[in-house]
């Protein structure tokens, strides 16, 4: 039997409430949250802690789902790779200014198509719009 699991789309805003809502969600009962990360949000979806933990399969209802898509969609895909970008900065500065061009030149995933990658690696969880 699936786990039913739901988000509320409407929540999403941005990237930092993106994590806020997969916190509230996937992450009840946990002593400790997630960090902004695709990685760690990845890492979460294997299921050994929170919501998933012991789930043999998950359906992910995921409310207002285009609201999601807009708000983690080009404009705040692009100022998460320009942040990446900045002096200083610890990252992969060619790898964020490829995926930057790419993203300008339409061809690039914005933040929300990521996310919806990472999903779709995990074959237990299956995501319906809702």
């Amino acid at each position: 039997m699936s786990k039913l699991i739901e988000i509320n789309g409407n929540a999403v805003n941005d990237i930092a409430s993106f994590y806020e809502e997969i916190n509230r969600v996937f992450m009840k009962g946990e002593s400790w949250r997630i960090g902004p990360s695709l990685d760690a949000f990845n890492d979460l979806l294997y299921g050994s802690y929170g919501a998933l933990q012991d789930a043999q399969s998950v359906d992910l209802v995921w409310h207002h789902m285009e609201h999601s898509r807009k708000a983690l969609g080009y404009q705040t895909t692009r100022a998460y790779y320009l942040e990446k970008l900045v002096s200083g900065s610890p990252y992969n500065k060619s790898l964020f200014a490829e995926k930057l061009k790419a993203l300008e030149r339409g061809t690039g995933e914005t933040y929300f198509d990521n996310i919806m990658a990472i999903l779709a690696e995990h074959p237990t969880i299956r995501v319906i719009s809702g």
